[in-house]
């Protein structure tokens, strides 16, 4: 069957290549920093704009995932777009892709409705939601609103600690990986929306990769990343010296 994408679903896929671009420039503007020693001390700049268009980025791929064109009905579209939060409306994508894919309408989705493999895969895909998601979702709200360094609650009485310690603990590395996650998380639901088929091939391997990310997320030293950008600075400016 030939595609025939809508007009908007057009409009999404052209916002989310320019926040790629923007992510990217980003990026490497935070390696060139990272790797100078950041002499300008605008890294942590850097750093809040990358989570705000990761945050950005990952709203839009959700956006483009509910235009696809063999994928949600209107009707659909409006079961997950009246939830109150880019976090439910995300588990709700979930768990609507596992009922079109069961074709099952009122049933709980469990184990016994989805099978044992099925279930393991939905409980996979709504721990990276509860999780990393949830805090990409949560950090780029903060800084949406202006608050680089101090989060306030609601009601902007005081700052909420564990914001704080969320927007300032990051660094370019768990960043990316970060951002990796929130792209395997997309490319399974896709899948699993505009082709079971394909859900059903590359789903052990999207688990794999999202699996490998969040292992990297806890083990990976950041000063070692820190420390080989620094050298590999400084053994390239060693050889243009050396080639004059």
């Amino acid at each position: 069957m030939s595609r025939n994408p809508s007009k908007i679903y057009s409009q999404h896929v052209a916002n989310l290549r320019e926040l790629e671009l923007a992510i990217s420039h980003t990026g490497r503007m935070a390696r060139s920093e990272i790797a100078s020693r950041d002499p300008q001390q605008s890294l942590r700049s850097l750093l809040r704009l990358y989570s705000f268009l990761i945050g950005a980025w990952a709203e839009t791929r959700l956006r483009k995932l509910l235009h696809e064109e063999f994928g949600f009905s209107e009707v659909e579209r409006k079961q997950i777009t009246d939830k109150s939060s880019q976090l439910e409306q995300w588990q709700e994508t979930i768990d609507l892709a596992f009922r079109k894919h069961h074709k099952i309408t009122k049933a709980p989705l469990d184990e016994r409705s989805l099978g044992v493999a099925h279930a393991a895969r939905r409980g996979a895909l709504h721990d990276v939601l509860s999780n990393e998601l949830r805090v990409i979702i949560e950090i780029r709200n903060k800084l949406a609103h202006g608050q680089w360094i101090y989060p306030f609650n609601s009601d902007e009485t005081a700052v909420e600690p564990d914001k704080y310690k969320l927007i300032n603990k990051e660094n370019y590395q768990s960043l990316q990986f970060k951002l990796a996650l929130v792209g395997h998380l997309a490319d399974a639901v896709h899948d699993l929306v505009v082709s079971p088929a394909t859900f059903e091939r590359d789903f052990e391997s999207h688990f794999k990769k999202l699996f490998q990310v969040r292992t990297n997320l806890v083990t990976k030293v950041y000063s070692k990343y820190e420390n080989s950008l620094i050298k590999s600075r400084e053994s390239a400016r060693a050889a243009r010296k050396s080639n004059k």
